[in-house]
């Protein structure tokens, strides 16, 4: 019954789930590590933990290695130039990005911040699951989230 499953088609069915935007974002002894992600989830409210998913390829899998903690920040709706400038495309206009919350950088007017310690690694295939333990959030109630679905950003419609 099973087949192949081409990884370009996984990519595009899993783009049909509209996901929030966050920047993942690490402190190391050489500086302050940030980039753009959707794969990020609650895992469990007793303990509080959350989960990031990190390709074994990109550069933030060592520095989140090394510094055995992350942020998550959730990008409110206007900071699409900041979940494209933490993508790898720079946007030298965008000045004082981050402030620190429980000892990590965060992105300063984002909807939310989590930030955990690494409690697990599990290995997944082509990426590395990060189950962390909350240890400090913070949340603007009044934020709209950045929206991604289908390879393009977007916001909630008006009630």
């Amino acid at each position: 019954m099973s087949h192949p499953i081409d990884p370009r088609s996984l990519r595009d069915c899993c783009g049909s789930f509209a996901t929030g935007v966050t920047v993942i974002t690490t402190r190391t002894e050489d500086g302050d590590h940030g980039m753009t992600a959707n794969a990020f989830m609650s895992v469990s409210l007793d303990p509080p933990l959350i989960s990031i998913s990190l390709d074994r390829g990109t550069k933030m899998l060592d520095k989140i290695r090394a510094s055995g903690a992350y942020a998550v920040s959730i990008l409110a709706q206007d900071m699409h130039p900041h979940a494209m400038h933490f993508a790898g495309r720079p946007d030298a206009s965008l000045e004082d990005l981050l402030e620190e919350r429980g000892g990590m950088p965060v992105l300063r007017g984002a909807a939310a911040h989590i930030v955990a310690e690494v409690a697990q690694e599990v290995e997944a295939g082509d990426h590395i699951l990060f189950i962390g333990r909350v240890v400090d959030l913070d949340r603007n109630a009044q934020a709209q989230p950045l929206l991604f679905h289908s390879g393009k950003f977007g916001r909630l419609a008006e009630a």
